[in-house]
């Protein structure tokens, strides 16, 4: 059987986010922006020419990525709750430096700053996680899929698939942007980022 399709969704913008602080497993709201840029992908996933009903809808636990994906599926025309959840899908543990950002980190910490970047893919956070750890629980979550598949996490959990599913070496990972308003598609190997005006244009278009 061919590997599923994977459509991912990060969470839309919290307020941590917009402040450019480390959330980690901190439970935080979307705001406004985030609530937005979640319908934006709902669009963009309605606007795909997929019967999106005979899909499995899997979450992070966490309040941001439910909330998150019940706009999503409402955007795509889908009940709201209609999802599971996988705490193996909770972003990337960052212990004691959650709440803080990279600036207060340096500030407060800076041997420890300078060991994570001169290794981000390796270094844990003081009482967290490195992504190998957490490659390690997505890939179990891969592994146990069915079927084409949506999932909204965080960017940690999307990083760590592209590096498993999207042939990016792992070694880029920790320095990849992860956008909040897009839909990163993985298939066969490679993958492809969706916006909701190109995906409506492609509709338009065929």
């Amino acid at each position: 059987m061919p590997a599923p399709t994977l459509l991912l969704i990060r969470h839309g913008e919290t307020a941590w986010n917009a402040q450019r602080l480390l959330q980690g497993r901190r439970d935080i709201a979307l705001n406004d922006t985030g609530r937005g840029q979640a319908a934006e992908s709902g669009l963009c996933l309605k606007a795909l020419p997929l019967d999106l009903s005979t899909w499995d809808f899997v979450a992070s636990p966490l309040a941001r990525t439910r909330e998150t994906m019940e706009i999503v599926r409402r955007g795509a025309g889908l009940p709201a709750a209609d999802y599971r959840l996988d705490e193996r899908l909770v972003e990337i543990h960052f212990g004691e430096w959650e709440g803080l950002s990279w600036e207060q980190i340096r500030e407060q910490a800076p041997g420890h700053y300078e060991e994570r970047w001169a290794d981000p893919l390796n270094y844990p956070a003081p009482g967290g996680e490195n992504y190998p750890m957490v490659f390690d629980r997505v890939e179990a979550v891969l592994q146990g899929l069915t079927g084409d598949t949506v999932i909204v996490a965080h960017a940690g959990i999307l990083r760590s698939v592209l590096a498993l599913r999207g042939g990016v070496d792992p070694a880029r990972i920790p320095l990849i942007e992860i956008p909040q308003d897009r839909v990163l598609v993985v298939r066969g190997g490679g993958f492809a980022w969706l916006q909701a005006s190109t995906a409506l244009h492609n509709q338009t278009a065929t």
